[in-house]
């Protein structure tokens, strides 16, 4: 169970993974010692784990995103998602409820680099039917 000051820290962490520990502290008004020993904890405890790049809104704003729906063959699932995984441009795949089985995020840099991975997405065995829409404005990400 995660406390009140794990969860501030966790936000501060989203926000700059690069975050200094004595920045961290002076923000939750907790020794540098204590942040270090929850950061450990945290991390040991499987809440944390990594810290990675998140791209910059001028970068991210120039790219086409789209989430297209999946429609699949349930006995080639697995090996559709493998494969999807290899697409560098495939930056989410959720396995989701309803009619479709999965939902993918395809982020590209170019109308015809998506259409490119759509065509590769659509043409792996065990894909019956997708549905695309493609992303015009974020308004809230948190």
């Amino acid at each position: 169970m995660l406390t009140e000051k794990d969860e501030e820290l966790l936000s501060i962490l989203r926000c700059n993974a690069r975050a200094s520990i004595s920045d961290i502290a002076r923000a939750t008004n907790v020794s540098r010692t204590a942040i270090q020993n929850r950061l450990n904890k945290l991390e040991n405890n499987g809440v944390i784990k990594a810290y990675s790049v998140v791209l910059g809104h001028e970068y991210i704003n120039k790219l086409i995103t789209a989430n297209v729906s999946l429609k699949v063959n349930p006995n080639l699932r697995q090996t559709i998602c493998i494969a999807m995984r290899k697409t560098h441009q495939i930056s989410h795949i959720y396995s989701i409820s309803g009619e479709y089985d999965l939902q993918v995020t395809i982020q590209a840099q170019t109308l015809e680099k998506l259409n490119e991975v759509l065509n590769i997405v659509c043409s792996l065995e065990g894909v019956e039917r997708t549905n695309s829409s493609i992303i015009l404005d974020t308004i809230f990400e948190r």
